[in-house]
């Protein structure tokens, strides 16, 4: 499993042009391409919405810039916990996903880095969709999830008194779904509920992802 990120990692400083600024996401595979940049000597500013990313690339010589400062980026690569063959992509665990979005969309490729694990032919829904909310919308937020089939659990943490809460102060509520028929019209849905900052289901922003298996590195692309 290593060594199909670190092949993936490889294949993606290919999408990397000097000069330019590009986005990071968090992840061993995101790691192993912030030492593959390194070592190609390329000038690069960087953009991430994960702290230890941004402490990596810090450590390893690369300019980090505030997401605020920016208004494009050339490309940006992140990793998911499932993707399918439409690239439609959930991304559950970090609880970063509104910043990551954010990165997503002013990106001109956003390529998700996987393993063939990761790759299915249509979202399973295995992971719940992570959604940010505001704290006043709460009892509204998993009123109206569970009128979509949602079965909402407010996150927490063992190690944190009360909810756990994003970079941003606002509540993280994870949505369980038995079976999703159209991931487009889910997120839809979603964001149309007040009080939904973002949720962790990308349907359209996602051009390419580069998957490692033990024959090497598919692409699917849009």
């Amino acid at each position: 499993m290593d060594f199909r990120k670190k092949s993936c990692a490889v294949e993606a400083l290919k999408y990397i042009e000097n000069d330019t600024t590009i986005g990071l996401g968090g992840g061993s595979t995101i790691s192993y391409l912030i030492g593959n940049i390194k070592e190609a000597d390329l000038r690069l500013k960087v953009v991430t919405p994960s702290f230890t990313t941004a402490s990596l690339c810090v450590q390893n010589g690369l300019q980090v810039v505030p997401t605020w400062s920016v208004n494009r980026i050339a490309v940006a690569f992140d990793g998911c916990d499932e993707v399918d063959e439409q690239l439609h992509a959930l991304k559950s665990g970090g609880g970063i996903h509104t910043k990551e979005k954010l990165i997503a969309s002013m990106a001109d490729h956003y390529i998700l880095l996987v393993d063939e694990t990761k790759l299915v032919n249509k979202l399973t829904f295995k992971h719940p969709v992570a959604l940010e909310i505001l704290m006043d919308a709460l009892s509204y937020v998993q009123h109206s999830v569970k009128s979509l089939g949602g079965k909402p659990e407010i996150r927490t943490s063992a190690s944190k008194d009360g909810y756990t809460v994003s970079d941003h102060g606002n509540v993280l509520l994870d949505v369980f779904f038995d079976k999703v028929e159209d991931s487009t019209a889910l997120q839809t849905e979603l964001k149309a509920i007040n009080g939904v900052i973002e949720t962790s289901l990308f349907t359209k922003e996602v051009t390419s992802a580069l998957v490692a298996g033990s024959n090497g590195i598919k692409v699917i692309s849009k």
